[in-house]
């Protein structure tokens, strides 16, 4: 795997792989997407318990396909921290009746399922799914790398540090950017060497990173365009809003909307949102400015 070139990283707008092979169709990234969050947990931080029976999620698959949503990202099992993790097998029971109705309502809809299991993963391509969203970067399971190269489609890679019980147990970087760097450059070869080709990378804001270590990691955020790969952030309504304005998650509107606006000046190519409305205008907006330079 090729060095990262810090002063290469600079530029945000050198040639980088903005395109997505879903299904031996190729969907182009000319300009930032906005997957929406469909948390059919009881569990979740913010919304758990609100879309966790067929007909909520369905409601709120069609509200953010309605508001423009390009990406629907379905969770079957709270990753928040200290969260108690689900079996894959009760992960894949609790996915399957909603992927499906999902599938059916909304059958031209670009399905994500968040999972780090191999064995979800697949069950959840034969029922539709078009990408497989990862918060262990493939470390919580050693299957998932050969298991993605066989399912050929799009993996969405995430750092974090530890596991959703221990991740925020005082994390400690000497230089967290560097440190999220290398272990996506690993991943990268890794995963690339097993025969995956579509690779998005996730540096995981929130997963095993203090409130400090989270804004260095936006502040240096284009050194990740040096992977020539998509990048997806998350922030939606978490701790490093919350923490610094003093607030809760169902304040935390304005405060995600001003990271995602300061993500996408630094090359973000996928915000991945609750709040699918506010996100696509900060795109519509960050994108005619950048176009009127």
């Amino acid at each position: 795997m090729e060095m990262l070139d810090l002063n290469r990283a600079k530029d945000t707008n050198f040639s980088k792989k903005r395109s997505l092979n879903i299904h031996g169709s190729l969907l182009s990234i000319d300009k930032p997407w906005v997957m929406g969050i469909l948390n059919i947990t009881p569990d979740s931080f913010f919304d758990g318990g609100q879309h966790d029976k067929p007909s909520e999620a369905l409601l709120r698959c069609k509200q953010m396909l309605d508001e423009g949503a390009d990406i629907i990202d379905i969770g079957a099992s709270s990753s928040r921290p200290g969260a108690t993790l689900l079996s894959a097998k009760d992960e894949i029971a609790r996915l399957s009746p909603i992927l499906k109705n999902i599938k059916t309502e909304f059958p031209e809809a670009l399905l994500s399922v968040d999972t780090f299991y191999s064995e979800v993963a697949k069950a959840a391509v034969d029922l539709g799914a078009h990408i497989i969203n990862d918060i262990s970067g493939g470390k919580m399971d050693p299957a998932m790398a050969k298991t993605m190269a066989q399912l050929d489609v799009p993996y969405v890679m995430m750092h974090m540090l530890g596991t959703p019980q221990n991740m925020q147990n005082n994390p400690e970087y000497q230089n967290v950017t560097m440190a999220v760097s290398r272990f996506l450059s690993q991943q990268i070869k890794k995963f690339m060497d097993a025969g995956v080709s579509d690779l998005i990378l996730d540096p995981g804001f929130g997963f095993g990173k203090t409130v400090e270590h989270n804004y260095q990691l936006l502040n240096h955020l284009e050194i990740l365009s040096a992977f020539e790969k998509p990048i997806l952030v998350g922030f939606s309504r978490k701790s490093m809003i919350n923490k610094v304005l003093g607030t809760k998650p169902e304040n935390a509107l304005n405060g995600t909307t001003i990271l995602n606006t300061m993500a996408l000046q630094k090359g973000a190519d996928i915000l991945r949102v609750h709040d699918v409305k506010q996100a696509k205008e900060a795109v519509k907006i960050v994108t005619f400015a950048q176009t009127h330079s």
